[in-house]
């Protein structure tokens, strides 16, 4: 993890695990516990935004309730394998919207 100079702002610079490359981090945990950390210190917030994106499909399609501890559970295990894994799996018969 290295420090860059951005202005009179220090900008947190993290070796992205889903990106692959040297990028800005977080500026906290985004999520409680273990797997907050390891993004935390392991995911760029450009890699943040693409899980942000993908997790409102998830929300959406598995019908998830943020509140709801079952639903935090999968949202965990999707963060998982997104970030550190082969990626987060798509719902069954989800279609991408077309733009």
């Amino acid at each position: 993890m290295a420090e860059e100079k951005q202005g009179a702002q220090t900008v947190r610079m993290v070796k992205c695990a889903k990106l692959g490359k040297e990028l800005p981090g977080l500026d906290r945990p985004p999520w409680k516990g273990e797997i907050g950390k390891r993004i935390y210190e392991s995911i760029s917030k450009e890699a943040w935004g693409m899980w942000v994106n993908h997790s409102k499909m998830l929300l959406n399609e598995f019908r998830l309730n943020p509140l709801d501890p079952n639903s935090q559970k999968i949202m965990e295990e999707q963060m998982e394998q997104f970030f550190f894994g082969g990626g987060s799996k798509l719902p069954e018969g989800y279609v991408a919207p077309k733009h």
